[in-house]
């Protein structure tokens, strides 16, 4: 691994990082998003604090670290290959840095949004799929979790038909964090005691 690439993944990690659900919602003076619903920094929990307009910022700021991660190194790193890309890398520290950010003791969100942005930065188009089948199935079943661990199964077999192997493999690996991430959510859907979208925790 190069330095180039180690210094990707750092950048993007440490943007990742940045708890925007846990800085929005204290500084709107709702306490910890922690102590709430499922304990989670993301903008679904900070849903659960019954302030819409905050989950949308929330949701839009770990979409944003995700992009942002990618084209920034892209910019920089344009003269390498597809996967020795650093925006390939500076996507998936973003992704890695959401979910076990240091300054929460590595005890982070779940993923998605920051998925989506890496996802936007890296094939907008299947980004469009992933968001279409995740409104439907939030629109359906009415929860969150399974609308994402769908969508996140979709993705990579969109684009092993519409964009590179090294795009596709990174989905591979990253919707697979994103299942094992969801695992006590899987758990809760099969039991039946999931809470639904817009539900106060």
């Amino acid at each position: 691994m190069s330095y180039n690439v180690i210094l990707a993944l750092l950048f993007g990690y440490l943007l990742g990082s940045i708890p925007f659900g846990l800085l929005i919602t204290r500084a709107a003076g709702l306490g910890d998003v922690r102590k709430i619903g499922s304990g989670n920094i993301g903008a679904t929990n900070v849903l659960r604090t019954g302030n819409k307009g905050l989950a949308a910022a929330t949701l839009v700021l770990d979409a944003l670290k995700g992009t942002a991660a990618v084209m920034i190194a892209r910019h920089y790193g344009h003269d390498f290959g597809p996967w020795a890309g650093l925006g390939l890398w500076a996507g998936l520290g973003a992704f890695l840095g959401h979910l076990f950010p240091v300054w929460l003791g590595f005890k982070g969100g779940k993923g998605v949004a920051t998925y989506l942005g890496v996802l936007i930065a890296l094939g907008w188009h299947v980004a469009l799929i992933f968001i279409v089948v995740w409104l439907v199935m939030a629109f359906v079943f009415r929860y969150s979790s399974l609308a994402a661990l769908t969508a996140a199964v979709i993705v990579p077999i969109a684009l092993y038909f519409w964009s590179t192997p090294e795009v596709a493999g990174l989905f591979v690996v990253m919707s697979l964090i994103v299942i094992v991430k969801h695992r006590a959510n899987i758990s809760r859907l099969l039991a039946g005691t999931e809470g639904k979208i817009g539900a106060k925790g």
